[in-house]
């Protein structure tokens, strides 16, 4: 019962050509969703560990209806690294991409049907640059024309005790008690690239639950931390004045 898992990625076949035209942040998405190892590779034995739980479907049916408490379990199931969440993420992620792709695909049955509505924006810079900042006057002006707005901030970890302080919440105060914008502070744990393992599939929970712009703010950035780019329809990068000369 329930949905079948994916083939193990050494075995499965090409994906289909229709696929393959899809945007690239598109790609990662379904890349995402056929990651997951065939059972026999993992701890379990018994069959009924590779069954979407009732609590997983619920998560599933809140996201979709845009319950914002909902979409919050959702994402902390997403970001879980304990092997059991990992499954259900997978279930949970797989029932909200084809129900999306349903309801979009009910008024347009064209390719382009499959490509969400959704504006997925990039912000980088450096440390203080003022990206916090940035995203909270861009996300105010945004609800303030009745845009709903998601804004999926990544925090630095300790190298050694491995916390997050997850500050950049405190710098949107505002934004973050907006009834139609929603602000998720994660950890980078470790991850390299500005963003953090699970960034693809957190943007496509908030996809699901009816954001019409997501706003992935990254950590504090170099010259070599460009993952962010990969994801989204458009990348801005804040850049303080005065930094370099003029090959920088």
């Amino acid at each position: 019962p329930g949905i079948p898992l994916p083939q193990h990625p050494t075995s499965r076949s090409p994906p289909p050509a229709h696929i393959m035209r899809l945007p690239r942040h598109w790609l990662h998405s379904v890349r995402a969703l056929m990651s997951v190892p065939p059972p026999s590779t993992h701890r379990f034995v018994h069959s009924n560990q590779f069954v979407p739980s009732k609590a997983t479907m619920e998560l599933a049916e809140g996201v979709l209806a845009g319950d914002r408490r909902l979409l919050s379990k959702a994402l902390t199931l997403v970001e879980s690294s304990n092997p059991d969440h990992q499954i259900q993420a997978h279930f949970l992620l797989s029932r909200l991409s084809s129900s999306v792709t349903q309801r979009v695909s009910a008024t347009d049955h064209s390719l382009s049907a499959i490509t969400l509505p959704t504006f997925r924006l990039g912000i980088s810079g450096t440390p203080g640059v003022g990206k916090s900042t940035f995203i909270e006057g861009l996300g105010l002006y945004l609800t303030s024309i009745g845009k709903k707005v998601a804004v999926l901030a990544v925090d630095p970890s300790s190298a050694v005790s491995g916390g997050s302080i997850l500050g950049d919440k405190t710098r949107m105060n505002d934004l973050s008690n907006h009834p139609n914008a929603f602000v998720r502070p994660s950890p980078t744990r470790g991850t390299l690239g500005g963003v953090t393992a699970r960034s693809y599939e957190m943007v496509l929970v908030c996809e699901a639950a009816g954001y019409d712009v997501v706003l992935i703010e990254t950590v504090g950035v170099g010259q070599s931390e460009v993952v962010v780019e990969t994801m989204c329809d458009m990348t801005a990068l804040l850049v303080a004045p005065g930094g370099g000369d003029e090959l920088q």
